[in-house]
């Protein structure tokens, strides 16, 4: 992985973000009355109260992580019949499908709030037990972050216009470092004002915005993107 991406993605603070984005979220969702929790999401099959099941349900998984107990995760897992990441996730929103929401929300605000602050307190460079082996902290906390960015945006939380430029600046590093360190077969290369990506043979170029979106699997249908860019941008949740 080239040392570019690396010290692009170093100029930001995964642990600030990681707040910034939690806080984002928790506002949105004080304010939700029934209807609210009611309306779909901008993913796929669930509404704004499953993204809050899903976020709180995940815990558990961040928490094995800090915990050295991700042994114990994988045999509850095996225990329920659940078969890899899409599986856990909807049982997670399934588990707290029918408990009060102010109960789910009350358990994310925990588990999350905790969470965040120990990542913090062990610092960028210490190395978590995950699912792909040891990884450093700061680097798990910038893939959280862009998880709840992208959740933020599917239930429509507010961004301010004076954040909006150096959100997507963060999000479009955090994609083009995801991108090297799965090894994509995309080549991306940022100018000015637009990337450049190539993959599979075409070539196309897209506003930050966009790129971002590619990278989470978040471009709106009917977008001209060629289906084979939009298969190798795809590196995020």
């Amino acid at each position: 992985m080239g040392d570019d991406l690396l010290h692009e993605l170093d100029r930001f603070d995964p642990f600030d973000i990681f707040d910034a984005e939690a806080a984002r979220l928790d506002r949105f969702f004080a304010g939700l009355d029934a209807d609210g929790w009611r309306r779909p999401s901008r993913a796929a099959g669930w509404s704004v109260r499953d993204v809050l099941g899903h976020l709180a349900g995940e815990e558990l998984y961040n928490q094995a992580c800090l915990d050295g107990t991700l042994q114990d995760l994988l045999s509850l897992m095996e225990s329920e019949g659940i078969r890899g990441y899409n599986d856990f996730n909807e049982w997670c929103v399934r588990q707290r499908r029918d408990v009060p929401v102010d109960e789910v929300l009350r358990e994310w605000r925990t588990k999350n709030g905790d969470t965040r602050r120990r990542m913090r307190a062990l610092g960028p460079d210490a190395l978590l037990e995950t699912m792909a082996g040891p990884y450093p902290v700061g680097r798990q906390a910038f893939h959280y972050d862009s998880e709840y960015a992208t959740h933020a945006d599917d239930v429509a939380a507010p961004v301010a216009e004076e954040e909006a430029e150096g959100r997507t600046r963060w999000r479009a590093a955090m994609g083009r470092f995801a991108l090297a360190e799965r090894e994509s077969k995309a080549q991306v290369e940022q100018t000015a004002e637009q990337i450049w990506v190539s993959a599979g043979g075409v070539s196309a170029s897209l506003s930050p915005p966009e790129f971002v979106e590619a990278t989470v699997g978040r471009l709106p249908e009917g977008h001209p993107l060629d289906p084979r860019l939009v298969s190798a941008l795809r590196c995020l949740a």
